[in-house]
């Protein structure tokens, strides 16, 4: 009998994926009819989630036995495994080598009757922008958290970007196995440091080697993972021994979920006895408005743990209907009003889809796509509200890690892809020109560290343009200008490990092997105290000239604002129209892309526009920019400036004997101490540090720790840097500007 028939006679699908490895194995035919089964699932059996951690937590080990578990893969591999096949999200040769995830990788499984989308991303913060576009677009995420690390610098990274798009998320606690596993300690750092509403729906039977299994604190059952991988689960009595811990938690569990949902409160205030029922739909209510975050445990490494969170993933996480999704259209007046999309899964609505990242690979430019509305079938025609442009879906494909299925239609509440569509991250797509409708597009966090890029060889100059073109299009934290000034070509990033990556796939990916350059820092420039200008721009030269004046004040923004620029129209009355304000902004914004002091952009200032002048022939948009321009160097030179320069969060662990010399480092790098903590043989030092002084770090850690030590850092803030290191920029910039004169004049 073959698997299409089986299907057809409507087979418990639960069942059907106990079978995972002997179908896989023999039937190649079968995930593309269980996927076309699954295309015309109905709205409350889909599930979009993310995996998100700090680095090293275990995501995508947990994806790989998801993957596993739900029939998806015929066997299981491990991130740095010996047989050299690697993770199968981590689907380049460079994540298998360095064993960490460079780029988000989506797949889609099945799991009792459930269609689940998933994403997996990387744990390092050069790599945020993969967890900001895939954030964007799920409706739920799975918080991993390590049982001896705890919440960690990424952690609160991964938090933020989570209530920045108001993502419901489960908690589960990994590597229960590990020596020095203490997931109530990890709790306790949810709730402090992460200020989460969590409390534990499973307790671990055991901890390091003596992990056996979990307790379900609502069924009130002990479960255990059997057979040589996990797949067989059993239900037991819970051990006596934790018959007293198992009631006092599952109190807990309630008393946490009546705080949040009245109607759980109500009977519990009544004594009433709750049944499991009562608590897992109380779960699902408060876990969807993020008031509540159920913590789940066990060991991926070890498969224990990973059947019951995919129960926890259906039964408590949202589906794509249960997520509120708008899109703005823009009124005539500048306007834009919300529109509330519809899920429903037919073609009744229009259909609006949001572009969240692209790959470019020998077969073209593949554009990942979540629908929103609607439905598109293969051959539609496609309008790109941003370009104003019409493409065609000539090919659409479903994913799995690296490989493509091909489907003819998907959804409202599918992740898919489309081949062959030129266009950017974050774009908007309909398949009615009327229907002016665009997504609120994805965050994209400044560059913080830039270098010289040059290929090692000059023939290798075309492939050099080519991947640069490639990799900044995929990536929008990546950026790549020519300096005019010191003649050199600069890449900008999120860390020295995100450049460095790039170069290496230059390498591998384009045969051109690239010079790069000391890391540079990117300061910012800013006024200490508010400035006055009034600035005349008039130019006569025959015929019509340039007449505009403007008159104003430009003042410091408030600490929280200072990587910011803002501009402000006081003006009253027609002494400058109203249709020349646009090109006053545009001049302003212009002229802060360079500062006086080291040529670096300037930040954390607002230009206020009080008065001005205008000529009724004179005067043009142009001549107001031009003022606006004159009206900043003015500031320039008689404002007082300050430079800013970017201060990282770092988060130092190591062995508690190397404690005094780590601190004595940070303390010589300017750093300042946030907090300490001590458990179990080894330290955790969270501090504050100027960017400019860790470029080196990583090497000197190594040697002092005897290579036990480890660290991660994220962006902070922008602060001002001490006087000696601003005298210091602004003599090497002049000295620049002068050696680039005497070039010139050479020439």
């Amino acid at each position: 009998m073959t698997i299409v028939t089986v299907l057809n006679r409507n087979i418990n699908l639960t069942q059907l994926s106990k079978l995972h490895s002997c179908i896989y194995g023999q039937n190649v035919r079968f995930w593309s009819s269980y996927a076309k089964f699954a295309e015309h699932k109905p709205l409350e059996k889909l599930r979009n989630i993310g995996i998100s951690a700090h680095i090293d937590s275990g995501k995508t080990t947990l994806t790989e036995r998801i993957l596993y578990y739900t029939g998806r893969i015929s066997k299981m591999h491990e991130v740095k495994g010996k047989d050299n096949v690697g993770a199968t999200m981590d689907s380049m040769e460079l994540e298998r080598q360095r064993g960490i995830t460079i780029q988000s990788a989506a797949t889609y499984t099945l799991w009792k009757d459930h269609n689940i989308n998933i994403i997996d991303t990387p744990g390092h913060v050069d790599f945020t922008v993969e967890v900001e576009r895939a954030l964007r677009v799920l409706d739920g995420a799975v918080l991993v958290l390590c049982a001896v690390g705890g919440v960690q610098s990424q952690t609160l990274t991964v938090n933020r970007q989570m209530k920045r798009y108001n993502v419901p998320c489960l908690a589960f606690i990994n590597k229960l196995d590990r020596m020095g596993a203490n997931p109530k300690k990890v709790l306790k750092q949810m709730r402090s440091k992460l200020h989460h509403n969590a409390a534990f729906i499973q307790l671990p039977i055991g901890l390091e080697k003596e992990t056996k299994g979990i307790v379900d604190l609502i069924s009130q059952k002990a479960i255990y993972f059997e057979g040589n991988f996990g797949e067989i689960v059993r239900e037991d009595e819970i051990p006596k021994d934790m018959n007293a811990e198992a009631n006092e938690k599952r109190q807990e569990l309630i008393e946490h979920l009546s705080n949040v949902d009245d109607t759980l409160g109500e009977l519990y205030l009544n004594e009433t006895k709750l049944t499991e029922k009562d608590i897992m739909d109380a779960i699902r209510r408060s876990c969807l408005k993020r008031k509540f975050t159920p913590v789940l445990v066990g060991t991926a490494l070890k498969n224990k743990g990973v059947q019951p969170l995919l129960d926890a993933v259906i039964n408590y996480l949202p589906n794509p209907g249960e997520v509120e999704n708008y899109a703005l259209r823009e009124k005539s007046d500048n306007e834009s009003a919300k529109v509330l999309l519809n899920s429903t899964r037919n073609d009744n609505n229009p259909f609006v889809g949001l572009a969240f990242k692209l790959e470019v690979g020998k077969f073209g430019q593949l554009t990942y796509f979540r629908c929103y509305q609607g439905m598109l079938r293969r051959g539609d025609n496609l309008y790109n509200t941003r370009s104003k442009k019409k493409v065609r879906a000539q090919r659409l494909v479903r994913l799995h890690s690296n490989q493509l299925e091909d489907v003819t239609e998907v959804y409202a509440g599918d992740i898919f892809a489309i081949f062959g569509i030129d266009c950017a991250s974050g774009d908007t797509f309909v398949k009615n020109s009327k229907l002016e409708l665009s997504m609120e597009s994805i965050y994209i966090p400044d560059a913080v560290v830039y270098m010289s890029i040059q290929a090692k060889n000059s023939k290798d100059r075309d492939n050099f343009a080519k991947g640069i073109g490639r990799f900044t299009k995929e990536d929008p934290t990546l950026r790549f200008y020519f300096d005019p000034d010191n003649k050199e070509c600069i890449i900008s990033g999120m860390g020295e490990l995100h450049l460095e990556i790039y170069a290496q796939r230059l390498e591998r990916e384009y045969n051109c092997p690239v010079i790069l350059g000391k890391p540079k820092v990117s300061f910012r420039e800013t006024l200490c105290e508010p400035c006055e200008f009034d600035y005349l721009h008039k130019k006569q030269s025959g015929g019509a000239g340039q007449y505009a004046r403007v008159t104003g004040i430009m003042e410091p923004l408030p600490p929280h604002k200072n990587t910011t620029i803002e501009f402000l129209d006081e003006t009253v009355g027609t002494n400058v129209p109203k249709q020349y304000i646009p090109g006053i902004d545009k001049g302003f914004k212009a002229q802060c892309e360079k500062g006086l002091l080291t040529g670096h952009k300037v930040a954390g200032v607002k230009f206020r526009l009080i008065d001005g002048m205008h000529h009724c022939v004179d005067s043009s948009e142009f001549a107001f920019f031009q003022a606006a321009q004159g009206a900043v160097r003015d500031v320039f030179e008689h404002g007082n400036w300050r430079i800013l320069e970017p201060i990282m969060l770092v988060e130092v662990t190591g062995p508690e004997e190397f404690q005094g010399m780590i601190l004595g480092q940070i303390n010589k790098r300017k750093g300042i101490i946030n907090s300490t903590e001590t458990s179990e043989g080894w330290f955790t030092i969270v501090a504050e540090v100027p960017l400019n002084d860790m470029f080196g770090y990583a090497g000197e850690l190594r040697s002092t720790t005897q290579g036990k030590g480890e660290f991660t850092m994220e962006y902070a803030r922008y602060s001002p840097c001490v006087a000696e290191l601003q005298e210091q920029l602004v003599r090497q910039y002049h000295e620049s500007l002068r050696i680039g004169v005497a070039q010139k004049s050479k020439n």
